[in-house]
């Protein structure tokens, strides 16, 4: 692609690497250039947070409004009711109305970091499709909506098309999916005046539809744009972890642990991700992204800094990065970690095996067996498989023993070799540090 773009938006989507396609880079550079444009991201409600995998398509509605534009946020109250089919090998499971409030809800606190929501021109609004989508008439949508629809084309987009080159059931529930996404640029151009629709590159057939419609119905010229989908340089889905999903909400995962997700960046990929997810200048991404050997150590610390400061504060960034320092240069503990609380219905009490008393006098066991039902600590055990798993540094039981018996466990610094090595509750009434491996760590402590 070799056009040099006019307006400053789309400048900045080709030269930080936004940018995969577009359906008229001149015609819309002309709109972008003539005055405000207003621009919008669909998101369905699937989960109670967003995660890293969208923060790329929020990065770019926030250029948008710093570029003198008006986003739109759009939340798939109605759509989240049928799921989208795109590239999954199975059907979405169907949540409740209230399930997709407490979503939508949960959602909105993210967007609120990274962008200014008003009544102001450039503004960015929160719009939920349920507004239209709920009180559709079906037979009048038949007769006014999905006439213009061809099943042919639809049964040739890539998103269906390998659904059902792999023999997997494609419901009509899913197959209607893309009218209703392409009905949503339609009314929100004919409500607020949007005239461009921006997703991941898995969406270009789902915004080639809404273009059509809405030019079919209207006869408006709108613009369809999309980001590539990542990878990491290793192969990875960007966004994954080896804990499960990077969420962006505190409440699902910590300051410290999104920051660390950030510091863990691959030398490849630091440069690169520096220019989409942070907004210093290019020449110092291309700069920090050149380094080599332990420098390129130094650009991770900035790319975690810049990205927890839009999401989390600065305050969050630089007590993550301290905890960081504290954890990995002194060896200590780290206030930051993330921190799991046991009770003391998560221990076993060692009289339920019998085997601890082999060797004992009646007299020392029953002397035992009293202090233990006073609650002695020491006489409340958990296997160091289970600890692992309730601190979220394994994913299950056997994912933790494999961890142990690969020597990637550790308790306060020391190896745990044994997966069925008892921890007791005497030890973790001070606060511990359990490791997985070098960079992945969580303090575990008896609550009150």
């Amino acid at each position: 692609m070799t056009y040099r773009p006019k307006s400053d938006f789309l400048n900045v989507m080709m030269s930080r690497g936004y940018l995969a396609d577009c359906t008229d880079y001149q015609g819309l550079d002309e709109a972008l250039s003539a005055g405000t444009v207003t621009a919008y991201i669909g998101y369905d409600a699937t989960a109670k947070s967003l995660h890293v995998g969208h923060l790329l398509n929020i990065m770019m509605l926030r250029w948008l409004q710093k570029t003198g534009h008006r986003p739109i946020t759009l939340m798939g109250g109605g759509t989240t009711k049928v799921g989208d089919p795109s590239f999954r090998s199975d059907e979405r499971p169907l949540l409740s109305p209230a399930q997709i409030d407490e979503n939508i809800a949960g959602m909105n606190r993210v967007f609120a970091r990274y962008l200014a929501y008003g009544d102001g021109p450039q503004d960015a609004m929160m719009l939920n499709n349920a507004e239209w989508l709920d009180g559709l008439n079906y037979l009048e949508f038949l007769r006014d909506i999905g006439r213009h629809f061809s099943v042919n084309r639809m049964l040739s987009f890539e998103s269906v098309k390998s659904r059902l080159d792999r023999e997997q059931s494609l419901s009509f529930l899913e197959f209607n999916y893309m009218i209703l996404q392409a009905y949503d640029f339609l009314e929100l151009n004919r409500r607020h005046g949007c005239v461009l629709q921006m997703g991941g590159s898995d969406q270009w057939g789902n915004i080639i539809n809404g273009i059509d419609l809405t030019r079919r119905v209207i006869d408006h010229e709108v613009f369809g744009l999309t980001s590539p989908l990542l990878t990491t340089s290793d192969g990875r889905k960007m966004g994954k972890s080896a804990g499960g999903a990077v969420w962006l909400s505190a409440d699902m995962l910590s300051p410290y642990e999104f920051w660390q997700f950030w510091r863990n960046t691959t030398d490849a990929d630091t440069g690169r991700f520096l220019k989409l997810y942070t907004e210093l200048p290019i020449e110092e991404c291309e700069r920090l992204g050149a380094l080599e050997g332990s420098e390129i150590n130094a650009a991770k610390i900035i790319l975690a800094n810049e990205v927890t400061t839009l999401l989390h504060g600065a305050e969050a960034a630089t007590a993550a990065e301290a905890t960081a320092r504290e954890v990995f240069e002194r060896g200590g503990v780290g206030d930051d970690l993330p921190t799991v609380e046991l009770t003391k219905d998560d221990f076993i009490w060692v009289g339920a095996n019998e085997a601890f008393f082999a060797g004992m006098s009646i007299t020392e066991k029953n002397q035992l067996k009293k202090e233990a039902m006073a609650g002695t600590p020491e006489f409340y055990h958990i296997p160091a498989a289970q600890l692992f798993t309730k601190s979220g540094l394994a994913k299950s039981g056997k994912d933790a023993k494999r961890l142990i018996q690969e020597g990637g466990a550790k308790l306060n610094d020391q190896a745990i070799n044994d997966p069925n090595r008892m921890i007791s509750m005497s030890q973790v009434q001070e606060t511990v540090k359990l490791s997985a491996g070098k960079k992945r760590h969580a303090l575990v402590k008896l609550s009150d």
